[in-house]
């Protein structure tokens, strides 16, 4: 079987027989993979808690007909270990790590962008160096805009129109002006349309300025649009702890 190496991120583990897992990765060169860890469920494994969901890993793996084995794994970020012991961004991991399985719908197809911005999300949630809630909307609309999904937050969705416009509409992509608003389309505050211009350009001293009450109302149209782009919701966001 041919041989290869690659980085990843741990996207989900599950058990397989009594000693062995099978590990959905999200890797760099490879896009999604799916392989089986032999034996990592024992005490003697030498890279068990390597394999752990928000890992950051370098791996070498052994190509097979459907499942992938994985026979090496170096540590290149702890991520998971890190955020394990923190519950509000443990739960903002699991929402990013099943967002970036989900955006990757199909196995082997390489995703860099993704990736690359999955990789940073982790690290800056384990840095506890920005909110979690923030980080992980942040890369949604992030991860959403180079999946093809962007929202529009400053010009209509429909006919360009500049902004601001105090409505979304979730079906439409973005803002709308009250020409071209739907039926269904919702009515948001300036503040909240602003946070989500914030966060998908990277200004965190703006998005920080922000109050509770603006951070949750930009975060229901976040998730409201992710579910509308995923065609289904997400297992990880009943568990979300918002602040």
């Amino acid at each position: 079987m041919p041989v290869y190496r690659d980085e990843g991120v741990v996207l989900r583990t599950m058990p397989l027989g009594e000693a062995d897992r099978i590990v959905t990765l999200f890797t760099r060169r490879n896009g999604r993979v799916r392989a089986v860890a032999k034996g990592v469920r024992r005490m003697s494994s030498r890279f068990g808690a390597r394999l752990e969901p928000a890992m950051y890993v370098d791996l070498q793996l052994h190509q097979g007909r459907s499942l992938d084995i994985v026979t090496q794994a170096d540590l290149l970020g702890s991520y998971g270990a890190t955020l394990a012991v923190d519950y509000g961004r443990h739960t903002a991991a699991a929402v990013m790590l099943e967002t970036a399985e989900r955006l990757t719908s199909e196995e082997r197809q390489p995703a860099l962008r993704l990736f690359l911005l999955l990789v940073g999300g982790l690290r800056t949630l384990a840095s506890d160096e920005h909110p979690a809630p923030l980080v992980m909307d942040a890369f949604l609309l992030r991860a959403l805009a180079v999946s093809g999904y962007g929202m529009a937050l400053d010009d209509c969705a429909r006919c360009g129109e500049p902004g601001p416009h105090p409505t979304v509409s979730v079906a439409g992509g973005g803002v709308v002006c009250p020409r071209c608003r739907p039926h269904g389309a919702a009515t948001a505050s300036v503040a909240a349309v602003r946070l989500l211009a914030d966060l998908l350009r990277g200004d965190w001293p703006g998005a920080e300025a922000t109050d509770v009450r603006t951070r949750r109302e930009a975060a229901g149209i976040v998730a409201a649009y992710l579910q509308w782009h995923l065609e289904r919701g997400l297992r990880a966001l009943p568990h979300l702890e918002r602040a």
